[in-house]
């Protein structure tokens, strides 16, 4: 928010001053009524394992996160690159392979894999997209500079948050955005709905008609599925509502089986066919894997995006970039050590107490290490396990990370954040909505800003460098 000097940086002058001149009993009364809007839309997530609060809210901070339009036209144009990029890197992988063959990323990376999937092989997609929905976690450091912290291809989720967030905003602070110009998040449904209607297979004389699968009710993330199949105006279905007759996917309805052209799946890859995957998945749909290789339905995302998210292959995104695209990535990734390399190994040994240590297929802030905030017994506990597989793991130095001005009705003063934009690639290019979702972390010094591990969300808005008149 603030400059070397202490000084409001240009595009926070506004905020910062209504920052000092708002009571504090005004803060939490909207701190108050925020909460009891976000209990009676029922937005909740559910935390595995925590036999205390299985579900509960997100925390919510009330003050805005802002970008300037020119900052956010940097970042657009870096993660309209990655995520082509990205798709390329899966039609090659699954097609010739000649990125591998060119020896730029190692093969045993990706045939070692677990998300890799044999079975997309030569399997050819509507338009080459695999990630029709991307999430692009991005933070930003000292030098002011954006980084790619990790890329998510499989079922990024937040976006409801993003969506709920500006809305109870423009209840709650009617007067902010009268003194700024906000680009607007509200069109995200209708643009991921005309994305995911782009890529459909042609059907001849009607409309594709797409559905949003999801695990069901016990999911963490079924809160987000069920707002988002109302926003687009689509069905949520579960796996039991669909069946697949001679490689068509059809949906039970009450007035009998309607063709589904486009699944928006929310379910991994392991349980969405018993007869391609995991037999005992009561969750997916028998003979899906079979209609989509016979280019009757388009799922979004592909199978098999997952091995875009293991953080090793991140570690050659700037490589990967410039094999398909020819140009330097525009959005730098955090120097990273990979584990698997005895050089890097050695370092990262050496320096445990220093790093941040996570394992490539993890998520959620879970199986990694905080080397500055961790015990010796820690430290000692994750050493043995580098020891022992070290290609499961990577390291990264401790970043300062940016940080935003919190003030969420308990205590106050800077916390640290990260962005997670939401890129959208149909068949007429690659969109981003501007803004996202803003995850911060609660506590005083913490960088963990999952939500699963009680990290925040705010709103994140994407502002005109030139202010309002007074």
């Amino acid at each position: 928010m603030s400059d070397g000097a202490g000084n409001p940086r240009h595009v926070y002058r506004r905020l910062a001053q209504w920052l000092r001149d708002v009571p504090p009993d005004l803060l939490a009364s909207r701190r108050a009524q925020a909460d009891l809007l976000f209990r009676r839309i029922g937005i909740t997530f559910a935390v595995y394992g925590d036999k205390d609060a299985t579900e509960r809210l997100i925390p919510f901070d009330l003050v805005p996160r802002l970008l300037s339009r020119a900052e956010w036209g940097k970042l657009e144009v870096g993660l309209v690159q990655r995520v082509r990029a990205l798709n390329l890197f899966l039609a090659d992988l699954y097609g010739p392979r000649e990125i591998i063959k060119a020896g730029v990323v190692p093969a045993d990376l990706i045939y070692r894999n677990p998300a890799f999937r044999p079975e997309m092989v030569n399997l050819k997609v509507p338009h080459d997209v695999y990630v029709h929905i991307a999430g692009i976690d991005i933070v930003r450091v000292d030098d002011a500079d954006f980084y790619v912290l990790e890329d998510n291809a499989r079922t990024p989720s937040g976006v409801s948050y993003m969506l709920e967030n500006r809305e109870v905003m423009m209840r709650l602070f009617p007067e902010l955005f009268g003194a700024h110009r906000v680009a607007p998040v509200e069109n995200y449904p209708d643009l991921l709905l005309n994305s995911l209607r782009s890529v459909a297979p042609r059907p001849a004389g009607r409309d594709p008609t797409v559905v949003l699968l999801t695990p069901g009710m016990f999911n963490s993330a079924y809160y987000e599925h069920s707002f988002l199949a109302d926003k687009l105006g689509v069905e949520l279905v579960e796996g039991r509502d669909l069946f697949v007759d001679n490689d068509v996917v059809f949906m039970r309805t009450t007035e009998g089986p309607k063709r589904v052209d486009v699944i928006y799946r929310r379910l991994d890859d392991d349980f969405l066919d018993p007869l391609a995957f995991r037999s005992d998945s009561a969750l997916g749909v028998a003979g899906l894997m079979s209609a989509y290789r016979a280019g009757n339905v388009t799922l979004a995302n592909a199978v098999g995006t997952g091995v875009a998210d293991d953080k090793a292959i991140y570690t050659y995104m700037p490589e990967i970039i410039r094999f398909y695209l020819g140009e330097d990535a525009i959005l730098k990734n955090v120097p990273t050590h990979r584990c698997r390399e005895p050089e890097a190994l050695s370092y990262v040994l050496d320096h445990l107490d220093e790093l941040v240590v996570k394992e490539v297929n993890g998520s959620g802030g879970y199986g990694m290490l905080v080397g500055p905030h961790a015990t010796k017994a820690q430290i000692a506990e994750f050493a043995a396990k580098l020891r022992q597989n070290p290609a499961n793991f990577i390291a990264q130095p401790t970043l300062n990370l940016s940080t935003c001005p919190t003030a969420d009705g308990q205590t106050s003063g800077p916390r640290h954040v990260d962005l997670r934009p939401f890129v959208l690639t149909g068949a007429s290019g690659v969109r981003v909505v501007p803004g996202g979702l803003t995850r911060v972390a609660m506590q005083e010094g913490s960088l963990v800003v999952n939500s699963s591990q009680g990290g925040g969300t705010k709103d994140t808005w994407v502002v005109d460098d030139v202010e309002l008149p007074r």
